[in-house]
């Protein structure tokens, strides 16, 4: 194994070589661990250990497409993608969940025609025994690569790992029906074979599922967020911190904005430098390219007070608005200025702002109400 990481110049020490080096040992071991099954599955006649071995080559082959990403994802950032080629792992995903779909649609007809027209089946303890020492190894195999996907945040590994763990799991079915045959002569296994595809295409549609909801763009990851927030609202200068949004183009790569509160007397010269460097060390600690926008804020008035209380009195009021922010009384042009977040029971987004201005505009007859309605982008 040291002479194929010195061949493809892996080192285990960064996240591209972590995935490299534990994808050609998933592959190593899958593709073992398959020849043993699929041989004594043939030679036992039986369709549930010949299912788990080509489950386990499908596997092999998920680790190849991950290891290939990943040396894609980190190809450098170019003219045609400027923010660089981390999606492609999202894409090896695809592919890897596609296979697996395939491959238990196939186990699954297989198995279902072995229900209708029985074959006799040949098994022994020998076979019992591979499928078991195999099942260990596939349990510990997981459990190793779902901590090192987790270690260095990288899905498809997370994925191989699970689906991994979960064949050992799978092979419990197997053995199960062994036992059944060899003890009480009762010939359950073309059922296991039913069962163990169902989970394969299970397993498969999960990571379709996800790989789709990363294309498609999730909400940002709470612990994430509140880190952010946290180190965005103790710079000096800032006031509160709202509206997060992250793009993501690939597991280490994000564009983001955040909309700041800035007390109203301050100056743009005065803050600049501040939020340059808080700019700058965001990209440095979590390789987030972030834009700020800027409220104008003043929460030491009389007035400004009392409008935040009659603000806040709304809000408690109405269980779909989850808070409010950008609060500003222009008493120049007499405006006032509020952002109110909604959850996703709220789509009416006029019949909101009219309700709310109804609420707040005999307080200020004479002013008129600007109100822009947000949602959450924080899971």
């Amino acid at each position: 194994m040291n002479g194929i990481m010195k061949l493809f110049h892996i080192d285990m020490k960064t996240r591209e070589g972590t995935i490299s080096g534990v994808s050609f040992l998933n592959i190593a071991v899958n593709l073992i661990i398959a020849l043993f099954k699929i041989v004594v599955g043939a030679l036992a006649s039986s369709i549930a250990i010949i299912s788990e071995g080509v489950n386990n080559a499908t596997d092999a082959l998920s680790s190849v497409l991950t290891f290939i990403g990943n040396k894609l994802a980190n190809k450098k950032r170019d003219a045609e993608h400027p923010f660089g080629h981390g999606r492609v792992e999202y894409l090896t995903s695809l592919a890897v969940s596609v296979i697996i779909l395939v491959s238990g649609a196939e186990l699954l007809i297989d198995a279902v025609k072995l229900v209708i027209h029985p074959e006799e089946l040949k098994i022994s303890y020998f076979s019992l025994a591979v499928v078991a020492v195999t099942a260990v190894i596939k349990f510990l195999m997981g459990n190793y690569t779902i901590a090192q996907g987790k270690r260095v945040g990288s899905d498809g590994l997370e994925a191989i790992g699970t689906d991994c763990r979960n064949d050992s799991f799978i092979s419990l079915t197997t053995i199960v029906s062994a036992l059944a045959f060899l003890l009480f002569g009762l010939s359950i296994d073309a059922f296991a074979g039913v069962i163990t595809s169902v989970m394969v295409i299970k397993a498969g549609y999960e990571i379709l599922s996800r790989t789709i909801s990363e294309l498609l763009g999730q909400p940002v990851d709470r612990e994430l967020a509140n880190r952010l927030y946290s180190e965005i609202r103790s710079t000096e200068g800032v006031l509160n911190a709202v509206d997060l949004i992250l793009h993501n183009y690939g597991p280490e790569t994000y564009s983001g904005s955040c909309n700041l509160e800035i007390d109203h007397d301050r100056t743009v010269g005065e803050i600049y430098d501040v939020l340059h460097a808080l700019q700058l060390k965001i990209f440095s600690e979590y390789h987030i390219a972030m834009t700020f926008g800027i409220y104008a804020v003043d929460k030491d008035s009389d007035i400004s007070r009392k409008l935040h209380q009659q603000i806040a009195d709304y809000v408690k009021e109405h269980e779909h608005i989850r808070s409010y922010h950008a609060v500003y009384f222009d008493e120049i042009k007499n405006r006032i200025y509020c952002d109110l977040v909604v959850d996703f029971e709220i789509n009416d987004f006029d019949a909101a702002i009219r309700d709310f201005v109804s609420y707040l505009q005999p307080f200020y007859p004479d002013s008129e109400i600007m109100v822009n309605i947000d949602t959450e982008f924080v899971s």
